[in-house]
């Protein structure tokens, strides 16, 4: 197979009891793996089955709907998963937190901006803190299992930091209110790994 589903790098349980174990369980085994079945099976015998996940996004437009479907849903969970963690939360440091503070104001404002892009994204996707060609941050949203790197993203840009707004994501725990779970993911963000994110781009 050429994509495999990622381990989670943590207990079911660890990030409650803001995102709840079986939530994690659901996310993790049933929605992303049957991104990862299905994204082999549409590349199955092509060229692109030799290409990494990030070399697919950024050509998406050169793919069918079922490339283009479950390689973001692949990537974007792949990310998701390692910019949470237990013990996490707080606020960002050094030069994230700088720039952070030049592209927002402050990391309340970041805050209430990218939260307003994950409230205000209607049906499914996603809401993005970007790393733009220029060096700049960025907070935007996609649709579906779009993301930034993606050649038809609106705002395009390397992904440091991501939240999954698919009912699937909270819709156990939270029901309707997403913006309580928007609220409370500020609690497991794992802003060491943005950190190096952001560094890495």
């Amino acid at each position: 197979m050429a994509f495999t589903l990622p381990a989670l790098p943590y207990a079911f349980n660890a990030l409650e009891p803001h995102i709840d174990a079986r939530t994690m369980e659901i996310h993790h085994g049933k929605h992303h793996n049957a991104y990862v079945t299905n994204l082999n099976n549409a590349v199955a015998g092509k060229p692109e089955e030799h290409l990494s996940i990030e070399e697919i996004c950024q050509h998406i437009s050169k793919y069918p709907a079922a490339v283009r479907n479950n390689g973001g849903g692949h990537y974007n969970h792949s990310l998701f998963w390692t910019i949470m963690g237990p013990q996490a939360g707080g606020a960002p440091a050094g030069a994230l937190a700088d720039a952070i503070n030049a592209a927002f104001g402050t990391l309340d404002e970041f805050k209430t901006k990218f939260n307003a892009a994950a409230t205000g994204r209607f049906g499914s996707g996603w809401a993005w803190l970007v790393k733009t060609a220029d060096g700049k941050l960025a907070v935007t949203s996609t649709p579906n299992q779009d993301n930034p790197l993606m050649d038809v993203a609106e705002v395009k840009g390397a992904p440091l930091l991501g939240l999954d707004v698919w009912e699937h994501a909270y819709y156990l725990h939270y029901q309707n209110r997403r913006p309580d779970y928007c609220a409370a993911f500020w609690n497991v963000v794992n802003w060491n790994e943005v950190a190096k994110r952001f560094a890495a781009r």
